[in-house]
């Protein structure tokens, strides 16, 4: 579900007049337009809304306290409850289970910046939050209607552009980039409350209409009492999990699939179901375990990943969740198709649990003994010799500062992605990486939620996470034009291929990871020696991409062949996972012998693997 739930009241901005010369004199005609000296008396508001989204309704609330540029908000939709908030110097926010989440930069900082300076009004009141820049944005014209626009960066916020009506001097909409997407939110229905012109409608969209957020203006309080305490962090929730036997910490073995952490889990008591355990995920449920569980969906609203396309995710709850002796209770769940995934991982079927796990124990994931350890925060003390590393959240992922080949950035550390290095489309265009490397491969390198993720292969020098030195990793420049990999935030994703080298603990509680290398701290890290990508088929791998001037490409594979066997052994008694490694693993000059099907031909070819970084 999107993180802002925007209310009517952040979007009292100003009108251009047309091809105005200075910003602030436009802002001077909004003021007078909307109510004038009325604005000056305005301190606090409260506002009651209706919401819909992606088949969902629900209700919220919004408290704004102008001078200071604080606010919060609290939401009820279908299964899930929460809130968020700023305090004038963090933002936070609060999932159904009270779970609270906290940001004094990055973009959710900047996100809430940006609210904080429409709400209070700064733009009128510039000493409630200073604005670096605002600026004259030009004109428009769309379907008959001429459009003038201001352009603002708020002083720690990101820019955002305000469309105002030429005739009637009322904002028509709000546009704001994001890290990976625009969200535009047209504003209409203005009623006059207390002396001032307020819009009673709006709607968000990020261009998928399908997910548009529409809320509708209920009634608005001018200048209540608010409890400061409102726009305070909220208190931790009280702890809605135990390990069997009071004691402190647990360990479950894990099974390592492409890279991938899969741990047994028991839903209500049914199960297990393999889930895949991904440091930032959401808990997700496909519909077929659903089904098993007895359990309803509601809703369709938005899910993204790596890949360009959305789907439709619903929302169940869960009422007991178990890893070993583990009890978390009172979970949401996303129910998403993940069915397809199967054919992609060669395993199913699976869900997924991740930050709900990580947000409640320190986790240390032993990647040379495929172990989980779970242990509750105030029993945690660590006196090992690994290098211990703060983090912030990314949304709900651990991100640190870091730095690839001397280029600094910040970086996302992800367990569900089976990469080494991912680089961001946006850092790779900034820092012109494909001059740079003059890379060779270009390829379908992941698959995620919304399909394929393509990049351009190479291998950087060294990556630097902390005191932490990493040589020669494989890294992809992405070449993604939507999706997580377009954030303009990060410089890239650190996934399991180099993570696998360390003992990793994860201390949500105390913002901070512990790596200690292993047995494959130095081992070589391999690319795909084939140069395709293939998926699972029923009794045979599919080919979906064909690296050019590879092996593959030179044994006249294409894309949509079938491989029926692999050295003479039946596709259906070899798992993907088995396929894949060989073809990235077994070494330089290996012979494979291929049965393929093209349509109803089936023929013998050799793949002779090489490196192709």
């Amino acid at each position: 579900m999107p993180r802002k739930l925007a209310f009517i009241i952040a979007f009292f901005v100003s009108v251009n007049t047309a091809r105005a010369a200075d910003p602030h004199e436009t802002l001077a005609h909004a003021k007078a337009a909307t109510g004038g000296r009325a604005w000056d008396d305005i301190r606090t508001i409260h506002t009651k809304v209706k919401v819909s989204t992606g088949g969902l309704t629900g209700v919220a609330e919004s408290w704004e306290e102008l001078q200071s540029a604080r606010y919060a908000d609290s939401y009820e939709l279908g299964p899930v409850v929460g809130a968020e908030g700023f305090d004038g110097k963090v933002s936070w926010s609060q999932d159904t289970s009270k779970q609270v989440l906290t940001h004094d930069g990055g973009e959710e900082y900047e996100a809430a910046v940006n609210e904080a300076y429409r709400r209070s009004l700064a733009y009128w009141f510039p000493e409630r939050w200073p604005a670096a820049v605002v600026e004259d944005g030009g004109e428009r014209s769309e379907a008959g209607r001429r459009f003038l626009i201001v352009r603002i960066t708020p002083k720690g916020g990101r820019p955002f552009e305000m469309w105002f009506d030429a005739t009637s001097y009322l904002l028509d909409r709000t546009v704001e980039k994001g890290g990976t997407e625009t969200q535009t939110t047209h504003i209409s229905d203005y009623r006059t409350v207390g002396g001032v012109k307020l819009p009673y409608s709006q709607q968000g969209t990020n261009g998928e209409t399908q997910y548009d957020q529409i809320i509708a203006v209920e009634s608005t309080e001018i200048n209540p009492m608010i409890d400061l305490v409102r726009f305070e962090v909220p208190a931790p929730p009280p702890r809605d999990f135990e390990i069997a036997g009071g004691v402190a910490s647990i360990s479950l073995p894990f099974d390592l699939v492409n890279n991938h952490i899969f741990l047994s889990v028991r839903l209500n008591g049914k199960g297990p179901f393999r889930m895949l355990f991904d440091t930032g995920g959401a808990n997700v449920l496909t519909p077929t375990m659903a089904k098993e569980l007895g359990v309803a969906s509601e809703g369709a609203l938005q899910g993204q990943g790596v890949g360009e396309k959305s789907e439709d995710i619903g929302l169940a709850r869960i009422e007991k969740v178990e890893l070993g002796g583990l009890t978390i209770s009172n979970q949401v769940f996303y129910v998403f198709p993940l069915e397809s995934m199967e054919n992609v991982e060669g395993a199913g079927p699976f869900g997924l649990i991740g930050y709900e796990v990580f947000k409640r124990l320190v986790v240390k994931l032993d990647y040379e003994h495929k172990i989980a350890t779970f242990t509750t925060p105030e029993a945690f003390a660590y006196n090992g010799g690994g290098s211990v590393m703060p983090f912030t959240f990314n949304g709900q992922t651990p991100q640190v500062d870091g730095e690839v080949d001397g280029l600094a950035g910040k970086f996302t550390i992800d367990t569900g992605s089976r990469a080494s290095l991912d680089l961001h489309a946006p850092f790779v265009e900034k820092n012109n990486l494909k001059a740079k490397y003059e890379p060779k491969v270009e390829a379908v390198t992941g698959w995620g939620v919304g399909g394929g993720a393509r990049s351009a292969v190479t291998r950087a020098s060294t990556l630097k996470l902390g005191d932490i030195v990493v040589s020669k990793p494989v890294t992809e420049l992405s070449l993604q034009t939507k999706g997580a990999y377009t954030d303009t935030y990060v410089a890239g994703n650190v996934g399991a291929g180099i993570l696998k080298r360390f003992n990793v603990t994860f201390d949500y509680s105390r913002q901070q990871m512990i790596f200690e290398p292993n047995a494959n701290h130095d081992a070589v890290d391999d690319f795909d020696r084939a140069g395709m990508w293939i998926n699972g088929d029923r009794d045979a791998f599919s080919v979906v991409d064909i690296t050019a001037g590879s092996p593959a490409a030179e044994a006249g594979l294409k894309s949509g062949d079938r491989i029926t066997a692999i050295d003479g052994k039946s596709a259906s008694d070899v798992t993907l996972p088995a396929a894949r490694l060989k073809f990235r693993s077994d070494p330089p000059g290996t012979k494979v012998r291929l049965t393929v099907q093209t349509g109803k031909t089936i023929r013998e070819v050799e793949l002779i693997l090489r490196d192709l970084i």
